[in-house]
């Protein structure tokens, strides 16, 4: 099996944890003791079946030890200690990651204490306005770092959900999809198993709205003004919250999402995941993908999406064995808010602070329309290619 080296002051933080002596533990794992002082030394390498045995006699979480684990949680640590609260006190980058390595656990409370850090910051600005304003202190929004939980959970995932592939692919075989006929069939697959009725309103109808849903009526609206792509994606929101209602549930349990708002963001985006992989099925999509040599134009006619929605679907395509060429994705406005950051790659976006103004994607405000491309080198020496271009929202998709 494969070896993984670095791991000594991990293990040596995990028996002092359970209050082990070398010899006590080398007896647990049938190796000496002066082979083990090796590996807490990192002078031999830590195999993987070492670990399966010290999962069994202790509270070890092999996936805390995967390939990149240290690397996201360090540079994630690292954007924490971007925030102005840390200025005249940040550590090299090369300090984060032997911390991290040394000591994972405690850089996982340092951002949780950040979190909640920001979130008192927030509550107490908020609460300083309004006493200014003499308004009412009811109000207080405690659900600042709603959206960065929900970012963070899903980059934990890197943007790919098995289960919900899964369940995406049996809705192709158990409502019978074909291409053409996607609309029709999600449409009968809602009454036939859930008796719920869909139907087109007119624009007058349905005002400024562009979906509705009525679970006492059983009735799901939508607005003549969607695209014929807009729609099928609409019915299969619906579909991936009702059939995945219990999947879903389980993942927005997790423990870093602290509050409803976080926890209904992330039920949007689960649902949104599982459209996606309704109107892109993986296999079919990284083929044409890998055919068509990543043609973003050519991939959302095929599939009947939009820009935007092909380039997260590019972003997902992270099955063991069945990878794509790994895409980061970041949506942006004029003034430069994030409104929308995923990555398969590894690069990380700055939480506090502005985008690089030499990124091209600033520049594509320039040019409506029109596609920019750039090579990026870091300061590590990676090197990412850029696609920037603007897009614009119709109505109702």
């Amino acid at each position: 099996m494969r070896s993984i080296q670095h791991l000594g002051k991990r293990i040596r933080a995990l028996r002092l944890r359970e209050t082990l002596t070398q010899t006590a533990m080398a007896e647990r794992l049938g190796v000496s003791t002066s082979y083990l002082n090796l590996i807490e030394h990192d002078r031999r390498p830590v195999s993987a079946n070492l670990l399966i045995k010290l999962a069994q006699f202790t509270d070890l979480d092999l996936k805390s030890f995967a390939a990149g684990e240290d690397t996201k949680l360090a540079a994630v640590l690292m954007e924490v200690f971007g925030d102005p609260v840390f200025e005249g006190n940040v550590p090299s980058t090369s300090e984060t990651r032997e911390f991290v390595a040394s000591n994972p656990e405690v850089a996982r409370a340092v951002l949780h204490l950040h979190h909640s850090f920001i979130e008192a910051r927030g509550s107490a600005a908020t609460l300083a306005a309004q006493v200014l304003d003499r308004q009412d202190l009811t109000g207080i929004d405690r659900g600042g770092m709603a959206s960065e939980q929900v970012t963070d959970l899903i980059q934990r995932y890197r943007n790919h959900f098995p289960e919900l592939e899964a369940q995406a692919e049996r809705l192709w075989k158990e409502a019978g999809l074909e291409g053409e006929e996607i609309f029709g069939s999600m449409a009968r697959y809602l009454k036939s198993k859930h008796k719920v009725d869909v139907q087109v309103l007119k624009v007058g109808e349905m005002g400024s709205a562009v979906r509705r849903f009525d679970p006492d009526r059983r009735e799901l609206q939508l607005s003549e003004g969607l695209r014929r792509g807009s729609r099928n994606f609409q019915l299969a929101y619906q579909i991936g919250l009702l059939d995945g209602s219990g999947l879903i549930d389980r993942i927005t349990r997790e423990p870093e999402l602290t509050s409803d708002e976080a926890r209904s963001l992330c039920r949007v985006a689960l649902a949104n995941y599982f459209s996606a992989a309704v109107l892109m099925p993986y296999e079919e999509f990284l083929r044409a993908a890998q055919e068509e040599r990543y043609d973003l134009d050519l991939l959302q006619h095929r599939f009947r999406v939009n820009y935007e929605q092909a380039c997260h679907r590019l972003t997902s395509l992270q099955r063991r064995g069945a990878e794509g060429v790994p895409f980061y994705m970041v949506r942006i406005d004029i003034a430069g808010n994030i409104s929308k950051k995923f990555s398969a790659t590894g690069i990380h976006f700055p939480r506090f602070g502005g985008l690089c103004p030499l990124w091209n994607v600033h520049a594509a405000f320039l040019s409506p329309n029109a596609i920019r491309v750039q090579i990026s080198r870091l300061p590590d020496g990676r090197t990412f290619f850029s696609i920037g271009r603007t897009i614009r929202k119709h109505r109702g998709g």
